[in-house]
This record gives C-alpha cells, sequence and structure tokens, in this order.
C-alpha cells in the first residue's frame, strides 16, 4: 500500500498557509482592477460552461492550489483508478465506475483482476436494454396480461438517491407512458404512501440490493409482495396456491442483485435479475444497472445517453491539465474553503426545479466519501475533512437561508447551477417566467459578491441603525454553472462533475474515498435493540440507561 502524502508537508501548503495570513478577499476591487478575471476563470467542460470568477481567489492562490494538487499525486491517483489498481483500500478493491460508461469500442480495453471489464458491463447494459424495451413495448406483462403502467423502485443509498434523483431530472423524457415511484425508508409510512393507488396487473417492482440483505429494502420488498398478493386476490386473481403466488411474483418483481441465490429463494426469476459488480460503490452506481427503473421509464436510447454524458466529464480529467480542468479546480477550492479558509458546509442552489433531489443525492456522494478520519492506510488525517452539501432548489431557498448565506456570520460557498433553455417555456403575459427565474439566479450570486455598501444604502435614504441591517458585506463566494438545457448528457454531466470533485478533494487529504464504514455500527446495533422494542427484557437490560428509557416510553405508548 502506497502511502498518502501529507498535504501539509508540501510547499503548496506553505505557500496556501502564506497567502491565508492577512487574508482580505475584495471581489469588488478585482474585478474592477481585472478586465479579464471572468474570461480566465471561465471554463468550458462538454457542455457546462462554469464560472468560477466569483470565488475567493487570486492568480497566486489558484496557483498554489494547483501546485497542490500536483505534489499530492491528483492526476495519478486518477489514472490509477481509471486502470483498475485497488485504490479502495480497506476492502482491497477496485474502483471503477468510470468503466460504466465507457463506450462499446473503447480503447484500450480494460482488464482487472483477469476480468473483461469492457464486455462485463456490455453485457449487463444489453440486458438492461432488453429488458426495458420489452416492458416499454408491452411484450413483458404482469400476471393478467395487461402491460406495466408503474415501476416501483425498492432500494436504500445510492439504490435509491441516483435513480430517484435522475427521473426527477429527466421527466420530460418519460413519455412511454410508465411512471416511476421510489421507496427507500423503512418507515411504513413510505411504503404505504408509495402503494397508494397503484394497480396490482400493471405494477412491476425492482428490488435493488446488491447482496440482497439490505434490511430496509428486503423488509419493503417482502411488504410489497404481500400487497401484490393481497390486491390481485381482491381483484379477483387467483392467488392461493404457493405456486400462484410464485407466478405472480415472477411476473411483477425483478432484482438489480448479484446474490442469485437469495434472489431465487425470494421468488424471483434469475434470468430477470441484472447485476453489477464489487467495484461499484453504491453511491457511484445510477450509471449502473441500479438505473434499470430509468432504462425503463425513460427508455434505454436516454439512459445512454445520460452515460455519455458522464464519459465526457472522465476523458475531460483525464486530459486536461491541472490548471484548466474543472472538477479539479472546484475540489481545489473547496480545499481551500475548508482548510484555510474555515468553511464547514457547502450549498448546491439549482435553479432548475428538474434538479431539485440533486443537493440530496450530493449528500451521500461527498459526506459518505469524504466523511473521514483516517487516511487510506489508516492513519489519522493531518487536515479538516468534508464539508455538510446542502441546498434547495431555485427562489425557494431564497424565502428560506439565503439570509443567513448573505448576512451570516458563516462562511458558506454556494454552487449555483441553472440551464438557458428550460423543459416548461411559459408565460406570464409577455414576461418571459423563465426569464425572470433566471435573473433571481443572477442577482443572487452578483449580491453574494459585491454586496451593498453602507454609503450606498445611505445614497438610497436610509438612515440609522437600518443602515448596517441593511448592508450587505459581500465576498461571499459562489460558482456559476450553465447548460443549455437539462439533456440527459448534461445530467450525466453534472454527476461526473461532483464525482471527480469528491476524487480531488479525498486525494488531497489522503483519504479512502470508497468505503463507508462509518455506516456500519448503527446497522449492527439496531439489530441488537430490535428484540428489546419488540419485548425481550434481556436483550433491554443489555442497553444504557438512556436507550432503555426510551424504549420503556415507546413500549407504554404503543397502540
Amino acid at each position: 500500500m502506497t502511502a498518502p502524502i501529507d498535504p501539509t508537508t508540501t510547499s503548496a501548503w506553505a505557500e496556501l498557509t502564506a497567502h491565508k495570513d492577512g487574508f482580505a478577499p475584495d471581489l469588488r476591487g478585482w474585478f474592477a482592477a481585472d478586465a479579464g478575471r471572468v474570461e480566465r476563470l471561465s471554463f468550458p467542460m462538454a457542455d457546462l460552461h462554469v464560472d468560477l470568477s466569483k470565488n475567493l481567489v487570486t492568480d497566486d492562490i489558484l496557483s498554489s492550489l494547483v501546485k497542490l494538487a500536483e505534489e499530492t499525486g491528483v492526476a495519478e491517483r486518477y489514472k490509477a483508478m481509471l486502470a483498475g489498481e485497488h485504490i479502495n483500500t480497506t476492502e482491497d478493491r477496485a474502483v471503477l465506475h468510470t468503466a460504466l460508461r465507457r463506450p462499446a469500442d473503447a480503447e484500450p480495453s480494460l482488464t482487472v483482476d483477469g476480468q473483461d471489464i469492457d464486455g462485463d458491463v456490455q453485457e449487463v447494459l444489453g440486458k438492461v436494454s432488453a429488458f426495458a424495451e420489452r416492458v416499454r413495448s408491452g411484450e413483458w406483462s404482469g400476471i393478467t396480461g395487461k402491460r406495466v403502467e408503474t415501476v416501483v423502485n425498492i432500494g436504500i443509498g445510492g439504490s435509491d438517491l441516483g435513480p430517484v434523483m435522475v427521473y426527477e431530472a429527466l421527466e420530460p423524457y418519460a413519455t412511454a407512458g410508465i411512471s416511476a415511484r421510489f421507496v427507500s425508508n423503512i418507515d411504513p409510512t413510505d411504503m404505504g404512501q408509495k402503494l397508494k393507488g397503484l394497480d396490482p396487473e400493471t405494477t412491476l417492482f425492482i428490488v435493488a440490493s446488491k447482496t440482497f440483505t439490505t434490511l430496509e429494502t428486503l423488509t419493503n420488498a417482502r411488504l410489497a409482495r404481500t400487497w401484490l398478493w393481497e390486491k390481485l386476490s381482491q381483484a379477483g386473481v387467483d392467488v392461493a396456491s404457493d405456486d400462484a403466488k410464485s407466478e405472480a411474483v415472477a411476473h411483477h418483481f425483478v432484482a438489480v442483485s448479484t446474490a442469485l441465490d437469495k434472489v431465487a429463494d425470494f421468488g424471483i426469476d434469475t434470468t430477470n435479475a441484472f447485476g453489477f459488480w464489487d467495484w461499484v460503490g453504491g453511491r457511484y452506481s445510477v450509471d449502473s444497472a441500479i438505473g434499470l427503473s430509468l432504462a425503463i421509464t425513460l427508455g434505454p436510447d436516454v439512459f445512454g445517453d445520460l452515460l455519455d454524458g458522464f464519459h465526457s466529464v472522465d476523458r475531460h480529467v483525464a486530459e486536461t491539465p491541472l490548471e484548466e480542468n474543472v472538477p479539479v479546480l472546484m475540489g481545489l477550492l473547496n480545499v481551500w474553503y475548508v482548510n484555510f479558509l474555515g468553511a464547514q458546509s457547502h450549498a448546491v442552489l439549482p435553479y432548475a426545479q428538474q434538479l431539485h433531489r440533486f443537493p440530496a443525492y450530493l449528500q451521500q456522494l461527498t459526506m459518505e466519501s469524504n466523511g473521514k478520519s483516517v487516511r487510506w492506510d489508516g492513519s489519522p488525517v493531518t487536515t479538516e475533512t468534508g464539508e455538510v452539501f446542502w441546498g434547495e432548489p431555485g427562489t425557494n431557498g431564497q424565502h428560506a437561508f439565503y439570509q443567513l448565506i448573505h448576512q451570516g456570520t458563516k462562511l458558506i460557498p454556494a454552487d449555483f447551477i441553472s440551464v438557458v433553455n428550460p423543459a416548461y417555456d411559459l408565460k406570464d403575459g409577455d414576461q418571459d417566467v423563465h426569464s425572470l427565474f433566471l435573473a433571481n439566479f443572477l442577482a443572487q450570486t452578483k449580491a453574494l459578491a459585491f454586496g451593498k455598501t453602507a454609503e450606498e444604502v445611505e445614497a438610497e435614504g436610509t438612515t440609522g441603525a437600518l443602515v448596517a441591517a441593511r448592508t450587505f458585506a459581500g465576498n461571499r463566494p459562489t460558482t456559476s454553472i450553465f447548460a443549455p438545457s437539462l439533456t440527459p448528457q448534461v445530467l450525466g454531466q453534472l454527476i461526473g462533475l461532483y464525482e471527480h470533485i469528491t476524487f480531488t478533494q479525498g486525494v488531497i487529504w489522503g483519504i479512502n474515498s470508497f468505503d463507508q464504514w462509518g455506516v456500519e455500527l448503527g446497522k449492527k446495533l439496531a439489530l441488537e435493540i430490535a428484540p428489546a422494542i419488540e419485548g425481550d427484557d434481556d436483550a433491554l437490560n443489555g442497553q444504557d440507561a438512556s436507550t432503555q428509557a426510551l424504549i420503556a416510553y415507546y413500549r407504554a405508548h404503543r397502540s
């Protein structure tokens, strides 16, 4: 195992520390004195236009950040990932989500640990596409012969956040008359609400669990199976016998899993199980068979375009010099804010309603990846790592939390994302509503960057204590990301962008961004606590005093 480079020992880190000392950002002054700042700090990446000019950096700071990427081996680590080296050190695995979107004719071919990665990926992708076409054409039908109208994806974490985010984002492409619903939470309300109004004869369930052991997913799958039998029976379909029940499951359930024995035990025909590999982390899996619900509802061609968007970013990262490499630069800016300017969170603010689940998706991608306090060799980290990602779409956030970003005491870097052409082009009289919407996007980034001085407030006639209340300090950093429209390719590019931002930060901090041991302890304890909740006094006695008291409250009030 190659030990990570301690970033704090590099000459670039020393330079950045020197830049931080006495640092006084002045976006107004920088823009006034530098007519080329915007052009110099705006970058193309596939279909995206990325403006970094309103970030709190000078050319010297940016140069030192790029030097930090060089000295910590970001480019070399990326090459190692693409080649299939086992950079997931704690699980001794390759990290090959980028292989999921390699074109079928990609050269040179990719073989890792004796496996033909390209062949494996294309085989599963072909199987996914073929099945999606069967469902979309009506060739695949429910037990009574009716075509599928609703797909219900049952998964959690990466098996839910990716598919639901992409489905919502690309809803205008769902033109085949098949809609999707997504169930993830073990709270029975989630399943109860998602099953409301569904016709069992036209519903197809996808159970997405690599190991087919995930507690939440398997519990919800069993609830869905019971619902199917009960509702079919109420509709007059004979499902009394075990054979009839099995037949119903075979027509209405498929799986995304590699545990074929467990899939078969559940009653799903293993020919309708779609696999993926241990080198695909859950939060990096939406472009694998986990996207089956998307291939069905949006179509294989749209899903293929999504993969193309991912791949264009993979190529950009591999082929573009660091000083022009958009994901690397954005990752470096995050390091600057976290490690030198004390930022603890990062807002993602899509001015595109279709991206309303994008911040939630990024929460798992970024925080599960980089929320670590040990490096990939097991040694303690030498810096702060990770940041809290959060956000809401469009003007909703303006009426909620923008006050804190504008005038609060916290430094909160923010990414603004929008498109030039909306999916639904509406007018309010003569007013183009999308133009009005984008005016808000542009106004917010301008206000955050340049603020409003006390003199400007007073010039408007405000006096006394109100002057301070109406003054905006500015120098609040933002990145603006524009695209012509929210196509499948653009969405793939946006996801890929943040994947590689996350990767960049992980390499600089020396952490393994591809494991998630922090989620395991709670899962284990939940299995130990569950019997205590159900009445096992021995299990109850084994709990701490607080947990015992909370369980006692639950028992006393459970009706």
